[in-house]
């Protein structure tokens, strides 16, 4: 089965296998055809999905998490007559707020060495007020970009906090609006440029 989709907002496809026996075959398969196209495995751009919005289940949001708990993901819940498991939940969640959100950080410095392999705290005045889920240097955008779960008051873009990384460095950031890259989705689907 080929999808045309893709985990990083560039144009590409997915293939996955209704018989996972064949996996070796079909690599084979599609090596053979690009060859003469120099084509190589990789693993996906982490810049491009941060810089698209692109979530990451089970490490940006959880089970826990609602749409209203992410920048972007408000406008996937649509008021409607028809009854739904969950609708009851959301609704009070719509009328009442959230009291944290994942948003976006812009972190100040020189260029990430490396992606994260832990989340790293943010704190306001000395005191955690939550956490990076995914930080990277992104070429296009030449800067440092990611996600970060806040309290709602410090969900707006431009609220500063401190970062403190996995190895006990500090870095400056700054919230930002998701998705960092063609909010309006303006761009034309074939654009492979990753610049705003």
């Amino acid at each position: 089965m080929i999808s045309r989709t893709g985990w990083t907002a560039i144009p590409g496809f997915e293939v996955n296998l209704l018989d996972g026996t064949r996996g070796d075959d079909l690599w084979d398969a599609i090596v053979e055809a690009g060859d003469e196209f120099g084509i190589r495995p990789t693993a996906p751009s982490e810049a491009r999905r941060i810089e698209a919005g692109i979530f990451n289940y089970g490490s940006d949001m959880r089970l826990t998490d609602t749409p209203f708990h992410v920048m972007g993901l408000e406008r996937l819940v649509e008021a409607q007559p028809q009854d739904y498991v969950g609708k009851d939940a959301l609704e009070r969640i719509r009328r009442e707020g959230v009291d944290r959100k994942l948003v976006g950080i812009e972190l100040l410095g020189s260029e990430l060495r490396a992606e994260m392999s832990e989340y790293w705290n943010a704190y306001e005045d000395g005191h955690k007020i939550g956490y990076l889920t995914d930080a990277v240097w992104s070429p296009g955008l030449a800067k440092n970009i990611g996600y970060v779960w806040v309290p709602i008051r410090l969900a707006e873009p431009g609220n500063r906090l401190d970062i403190e990384t996995e190895d006990g460095d500090h870095l400056e950031g700054i919230t930002a609006a998701i998705p960092f890259v063609d909010p309006r989705k303006e761009r034309p689907a074939g654009s492979l440029t990753s610049s705003a």
